[in-house]
């Protein structure tokens, strides 16, 4: 993302209603894990710390976080979420089994080679491992935010389980979310690139009250989406594993 991208997710993703109920579908899928809150998890893409966040008020004590710029790194300095590397998806500085969690959260649509990406994920993962594993979702939804955050695709849920497939990881769940507001947010995309409006960000795009009334949306959204199964959504998030035997 560009610089000015960052300094605007870094000003809102506390409270911001897409990084508030996102977080809240992440820790409820984390905590079925049922994991020691010594265990070793990697934040792969951290950006501005969201995921970081809500680990640390999870309370797993040995996290880790990776990211590719350098301002995404002093953001989660100057927050105080803990450490972050500098490093690339596809080429992970770390040793082969070494986590038991991994989140790569919004992350594959930002590289070349996702299945690399993933067969990374796969090896830095311990065996019985989970990585949980979140895109945006429909090339019909592309927009700005796809620009500037310098995305390469939007998925469909079967093309990623392929990606899954093809990376080694064996996909234990799948579904769509942020389904009640895919209308709306494919009617404001289309309105912002047919009008060529430019913004650092579609997240500067928001009021106290917008944001209240997104919030109770989304939250209704992550509570509904894994019972009803939509076949459509704004993105589709992924519980995957590395199998006990160490293979895929």
């Amino acid at each position: 993302m560009d610089a000015a991208t960052y300094a605007v997710e870094a000003k809102v993703e506390a409270t911001h209603w897409w990084f508030v109920a996102r977080r809240r579908l992440f820790a409820r899928l984390i905590e079925r894990q049922r994991l020691e809150r010594n265990a070793r998890v990697l934040d792969i893409g951290t950006s501005t710390g969201t995921n970081l966040r809500l680990l640390k008020e999870l309370g797993f004590s040995n996290r880790q976080g990776l990211d590719s710029n350098e301002h995404a790194i002093r953001w989660c300095a100057e927050k105080g979420l803990g450490e972050v590397k500098l490093g690339d998806v596809c080429d992970l500085p770390f040793a082969d089994r070494e986590f038991d969690l991994v989140l790569a959260t919004d992350v594959i649509e930002h590289v070349d080679d996702d299945v690399k990406a993933l067969q990374e994920v796969y090896r830095v993962l311990a065996p019985g491992g989970t990585a949980i594993i979140s895109v945006p979702a429909f090339p019909s939804l592309w927009g700005l935010q796809d620009d500037v955050a310098h995305h390469r695709r939007r998925y469909r849920k079967n093309d990623l389980l392929e990606v899954i497939r093809r990376g080694g990881l064996s996909c234990s769940d799948s579904f769509y979310f942020n389904y009640l507001l895919f209308a709306p947010i494919w009617v404001a995309r289309q309105v912002v690139n047919s009008l060529a409006i430019r913004l650092n960000s579609e997240n500067e795009v928001n009021t106290p009250m917008l944001n209240r009334l997104l919030t109770w949306i989304f939250m209704v959204d992550i509570m509904t989406a894994e019972v009803i199964r939509p076949p459509f959504g704004v993105s589709i998030v992924a519980v995957t594993v590395r199998n006990a035997s160490g293979t895929g």
